[in-house]
């Protein structure tokens, strides 16, 4: 058994699809007009016949019965081109007489109207006729007038006419056939720019794909551009961070070198504990990039469930902070995603919460909110708050604003680092009643 095997381009499913579409709804057209045209011809010649018995029953009356003075005969044919017949109890004239055959029967029917006579087989009279009957009393005399037509001239007419709109509607569906494959050469013209374009940015003539195709290929160019941007971050936010890592550590290894190469000074306590703070500053710098390069940022396909992620994470740093209250407020639904890596959205909420549970005095507040494209994490603490002056600096790397507090001051600027990374802004003030609020908007 064959099966219809789907073409493997675009322009060959339109092509199969619109050829043959467009010539069965032709072939349906010239059907129905000429079911139409032989309906409205038969509806016509029917009102035609009903107008001319009236004539001739209008004459039959004014005459008070008598034949004799009627215009009839040649002079009706010559007018009308209709065979008739008029009949009375004392004379029936049936003109043209080649129709007396066919007609004489219709004198005795008792059906009146529209009467169809098929398939005669009458020397010199047609085979197919459409007669309209109407019986009436004139002059107390009762009277039977007949007016018949040829449908077979008429068929003939009405053949050749739709044998001309067959011909029009062959013409028609070539010029079809010919718009159809020019629209669709016209349209996959645009695709094979778009292809022209993906070579030359395969052969580096190029660094971005460019934006004047079809609204219908907008979508799928700029995921595409959001891609390579997003490739050409990551190398760049790779490059500085090798940058940064050697500038940091190169410092605290030439210390370290420089002490542990004078060999005139002993290694006392002092001189040890500055060696392992040297150390421990490398070894932040080397934890705090390597936090950083996991940072996957925005990508396509990647999203998260954020109140499922919320709910671990408060419940983490409920055992974290056990004389502390971590609550949430959200009216999304368990099954809302939102367009950001799991990791990434861990680490934000994971720093936000810690360094809130680490100010709070009881108890800690996370919302999540979203509003059209617009989505919000707003997390609050009862704690001191912070200066209004100090707010700004907040997310800087390195500043820690209580030294007592444990900490390397790199947690928020960790987190505006991911924030930026999203195109989202992040927002510190202090709440009314004291404590922070920390505001990031995607």
């Amino acid at each position: 058994m064959t099966t219809f095997k789907k073409p493997s381009s675009v322009k060959g499913t339109l092509l199969v699809i619109l050829l043959p579409a467009g010539v069965a709804l032709m072939a349906i057209a010239w059907f129905a007009h000429g079911a139409l045209l032989e309906r409205m011809s038969r509806e016509f010649v029917t009102d035609r016949l009903k107008e001319e018995v009236s004539f001739l029953e209008h004459q039959i009356r004014d005459s008070d019965g008598a034949f004799d003075g009627l215009k009839t005969g040649d002079y009706f044919q010559r007018v009308f081109h209709h065979a008739f017949v008029q009949h009375s109890d004392s004379r029936t004239i049936i003109s043209p007489e080649s129709w007396k055959p066919l007609l004489s029967p219709l004198i005795k029917s008792e059906k009146e109207g529209t009467i169809r006579v098929e398939n005669s087989e009458i020397a010199g009279a047609p085979t197919d006729i459409l007669a309209y009957r109407s019986s009436f009393i004139a002059n107390e005399k009762p009277f039977v007038v007949i007016v018949a037509e040829d449908l077979g001239a008429l068929k003939n007419s009405q053949a050749e006419l739709h044998a001309w709109t067959a011909i029009a509607s062959l013409l028609l569906i070539s010029l079809m056939v010919c718009a159809i494959w020019l629209g669709v050469n016209l349209s996959m013209h645009s695709v094979t720019r778009l292809k022209a374009s993906l070579k030359r940015l395969q052969d580096g003539s190029v660094s971005r794909i460019d934006m004047t195709v079809p609204e219908e290929f907008h979508p799928l160019v700029e995921q595409l551009n959001q891609l390579l941007d997003s490739l050409d971050q990551r190398l760049e936010r790779s490059r500085n961070a090798l940058a940064n890592l050697s500038h940091s550590v190169k410092t605290p290894i030439a210390s370290v070198q420089q002490i542990l190469s004078d060999t005139s000074t002993p290694l006392d306590s002092e001189l040890r504990q500055q060696i392992a703070a040297r150390l421990g500053d490398i070894d932040k710098q080397l934890e705090a990039e390597m936090r950083r390069s996991r940072f996957a940022g925005p990508q396509v396909g990647k999203s998260c469930y954020p109140v499922e992620k919320a709910r671990d994470l408060l419940w983490m740093m409920g055992r974290l902070y056990p004389a502390k209250s971590f609550e949430l407020s959200s009216s999304l639904p368990e099954n809302s995603r939102w367009p950001i890596v799991e990791y990434d959205l861990s680490e934000i909420l994971g720093i936000v919460l810690d360094n809130a549970g680490k100010w709070s005095h009881r108890e800690v507040e996370l919302i999540l909110e979203q509003c059209g494209p617009s989505k919000r994490i707003v997390v609050t603490d009862d704690g001191p708050g912070v200066e209004e002056a100090e707010l700004s600096k907040l997310g800087q790397r390195g500043l820690r604003l209580d030294e007592q507090t444990p900490g390397h001051g790199l947690g928020l600027a960790i987190v505006q680092d991911i924030v930026s990374r999203y195109g989202a802004k992040i927002v510190f003030s202090n709440r009314p009643r004291g404590g922070l609020k920390v505001t990031i908007e995607f």
